[in-house]
């Protein structure tokens, strides 16, 4: 009879998993092996390729002890700059995928600096890579659908060491698996699969599961990782076949192991990476032990804080409507800490104690949609698709934009400068530039562009356009003088013909349309334009009007405006000063000051999107910071002079720092950010917020100008600092899981997260009496 039953089960167990043979599921897979020279299949089966068609980074060799395969023992590296850099992987649209990054540092570089850097998904931040060990591997993996057919992987942001990556696996899905009601809006962040009554510590992946999942071993011996173990904890295992083929298809061979609490009850406690946040959590159920007729199994959830969910009883056998199969109880509306304790306890009518098979723990990642412009700016690449500029890949604008892009600050940012001098660009000018209804500078020149020159009406921020030293044809577009914010236009050195636009020469504009022997302006023309002669001539003007206004103010009625000046000097004012008059807040030097106090401004320490920032002295001692307007700044004066306000105080701020943060700096680095904490804080502050404003500190001390943030990213990161300490009192005073939760909701708009399968899931809700089967 036993025979019989046993043979049943492998019959079934064999069909069950026909339609998801290893050789199919594996046609959705993908393994780069980054810095990688060659292709090769590894121990598993598992097919590896290079990433030697990237133009971007290095490759290095590494050797870590104990780690023989040939994947870890090379890596790919960038450098620690402003820009991203990304890889592109073909996806089926529609389709879910499981993402996975791995990161061996291994000191590739020799230094002993330990990387920190960003990884994104497109435009969404996905983790933050924090090395601690240079012989242990970093793993991130990420569960999301598909909405296009690429799906970008991007590396940047290092405020030490270099970014760089070991592996990159993409693992297709079939049917539902991982389906949530909310894909659209959010991704699954992988934070623990755990296999309990493992035989070994080695983790279950391929082709034992067939998707490639890795399930943890809860015999792996690490800090905070299921701790707190209950007397009694004992490891149960079979060889029966188990039913498998339902809602997220766990492998056999996990479910073919459990832990049984003897003395009544399971306890652990681990640490959730990345949390608190809201979750998707299931436990993995099967009843792998023979019962006697009247023996019974019957046990409760208890989370801390969480009543309700207690009130729910598992009963394995009878809720998997029999032995050996899968029941896979979950939550999708539940708030965790970042310290999950949970316990299983039997119920007072059961005669053994709780079983656990293998639980799953993943984070909502809130999705960024990225740029608007992305549709726009893509058709623009296809038209150049074969040059180094348009392979940098993701999203334009984030998490950092494109080296030839500049991007507005939302949350959702708008392309507005777009810089191709230079770039061999030919044909016309792809019309999805015109698409780009945020554009503001347009910089196209020294090209050989030919054809017409489009309708920019659409961009109706336009304020700069530079056209100049191409193979234009055709007339002068009417439609230009429309741009209610051009103030700039450069057509010189092209062939375009017929009359300037007399709109065109009564705007207050700069023009220059010279070297077009064809093309002249009309007769009788009365305008208020500037035509510029030559880059000498114009410098010489503006250098003229700054002096003859510094000494109008000097000695006149010393009003003081900013737009009126062309080099900013804004002084500090000591705090004990409580005049209000605008003498004491902004001085005009002269232009033999200015270059005495920079000694010909010699010591560059900053720059900004509107101008170059100096170091100086005045002879009374008093240090300052000079700005020099760039010509080509779309921003104008005023712009440029508010800019220069906040850009002083953070240029001489940072020259005081670095004489002040080489011990701090060791301590950051060093990951010791404790070390500087002021102790009379005691244990009223945030660990993450502090790191936020430390890291920031020390991108704002960097001694190249282009390595330190803006105002606007300072802000930013004090801002978010700000949220996080908020969140942390909240959860301090005891209220986290109210107001988590009320956060959630509000935030997403979208009620409760039970899956909309009734009979997939636990809600978290006081009329919830029992677990349903998924």
């Amino acid at each position: 009879m036993e025979t019989s039953i046993l043979f049943f089960y492998s019959f079934l167990a064999l069909s069950l998993f026909l339609p998801f043979s290893s050789s199919q599921i594996m046609q959705g897979f993908i393994s780069l092996d980054c810095g990688g020279t060659e292709s090769f299949t590894d121990e598993i089966g598992l097919e590896w390729t290079t990433d030697n068609k990237l133009n971007y980074g290095e490759t290095s060799t590494i050797s870590v002890a104990n780690e023989t395969r040939k994947q870890y023992k090379t890596l790919r590296h960038f450098p620690a700059d402003s820009r991203k850099y990304c890889y592109a992987l073909d996806v089926i649209s529609r389709t879910r995928y499981l993402l996975r990054a791995t990161f061996l540092y291994g000191n590739f570089d020799e230094n002993n600096v330990y990387p920190k850097f960003d990884v994104s998904v497109g435009a969404t931040h996905w983790s933050t890579i924090v090395i601690s060990d240079a012989n242990i591997i970093e793993t991130r993996e990420l569960i999301f659908l598909a909405s296009s057919s690429t799906v970008s992987v991007c590396l940047s942001n290092a405020t030490t060491g270099q970014p760089f990556i070991s592996t990159l696996e993409l693992r297709q899905f079939n049917g539902s698996i991982y389906f949530t009601q909310y894909e659209q809006q959010f991704y699954l962040s992988v934070s623990a699969r755990i296999n309990f009554g493992a035989e070994s510590d080695a983790p279950i992946r391929y082709p034992d599961d067939p998707f490639d999942r890795i399930w943890e071993s809860d015999s792996v011996k690490k800090a905070n990782y299921l701790v707190d173990v209950a007397a009694g904890t004992e490891k149960i295992s079979t060889n029966v076949p188990i039913f498998v083929n339902r809602d997220e298809m766990p492998p056999m061979k996990v479910m073919q192991t459990a832990v049984v609490g003897t003395t009544g009850s399971l306890t652990y406690r681990l640490n959730l990476d990345d949390f608190p946040g809201n979750a998707w959590a299931v436990t993995y159920f099967a009843e792998i032990e023979d019962l006697r007729p009247n023996e019974s199994r019957k046990f409760r959830l208890v989370l801390p804080g969480k009543a309700d969910i207690s009130k729910a009883i598992v009963n394995i056998e009878e809720n998997a409507l029999g032995k050996y199969r899968l029941y896979e109880p979950g939550f999708t509306n539940l708030t965790l800490p970042f310290v999950l304790s949970f316990k299983f306890g039997k119920t007072s009518d059961s005669s053994k104690g709780p079983l656990l098979n293998a639980m799953e723990i993943n984070k909502y990642l809130e999705k960024n949609e990225g740029s608007p412009d992305v549709a726009a700016i893509s058709g623009v690449l296809s038209r150049y698709s074969s040059a180094n500029w348009t392979q940098e890949g993701g999203d334009p604008c984030l998490p950092v934009p494109w080296s030839w892009v500049r991007c507005s600050s939302d949350s959702q940012p708008r392309i507005i400068s777009i810089s191709l001098s230079g770039k061999n660009l030919t044909g016309n000018i792809p019309s999805d530039i015109t698409k780009l209804v945020g554009l503001v500078e347009l910089w196209l020149d020294g090209n050989m562009l030919t054809g017409s020159i489009p309708d920019f009406t659409g961009c109706t921020d336009l304020k700069i356009i530079h056209l100049e030293n191409n193979q234009f044809t055709g007339v002068l577009p009417d439609s230009l003088a429309n741009l209610p914010s051009l103030k700039e236009l450069y057509v010189q050195n092209n062939m375009l013909s017929g009359t300037v636009p007399p709109n065109l020469l009564s705007k207050d504009l700069v023009l220059n349309y010279s070297g077009n022997i064809n093309l002249h302006r009309g007769s009788k023309i009365k305008s208020h334009m500037y035509i510029i002669i030559g880059s000498a001539v114009g410098a010489s003007i503006l250098l003229l009007a700054t002096v003859i206004s510094c000494l109008v103010m000097h000695k006149g009625k010393r009003r003081y405006y900013e737009k009126d000046h062309i080099v900013s000097v804004p002084t500090e004012r000591p705090a004990s000063w409580k005049s209000d008059d605008p003498a004491e807040a902004a001085h005009c030097f002269s232009l033999a000051e200015i270059e005495s106090a920079t000694n010909n401004f010699e010591k560059r320490i900053g720059s900004g999107g509107f101008g170059i920032v100096y170091y100086g002295k005045l002879k009374e001692g008093k240090e300052i910071a000079v700005k020099v307007l760039r010509n080509n700044s779309y921003q104008g004066k005023r712009e440029f002079s508010n800019e220069s306000m906040e850009g002083v105080s953070i240029g001489l701020n940072a020259l005081r720092l670095q004489k002040m943060l080489p011990k701090a700096k060791l301590y950051i680095e060093s990951g010791d950010i404790q070390g500087i904490i002021d102790p009379l804080l005691g244990n009223k502050y945030d660990l993450q917020s502090m790191w936020k404003i430390a890291e920031k500190a020390l991108m704002c001390v960097q001694a190249h100008g282009d390595m330190r943030p803006s105002i606007s990213e300072v802000l930013k990161e004090i801002q978010d600092a700000i949220s996080i300490e908020k969140e942390a009192e909240t959860l301090r005073e005891g209220n986290s899981d109210e107001a988590s939760r009320n956060s959630f909701h509000s935030s997403m708009n979208i009620g409760s997260m039970d899956l909309g399968r009734a009979e997939s899931f636990l809600s978290i809700d006081e009329s919830i009496a029992q677990p349903t089967a998924r």
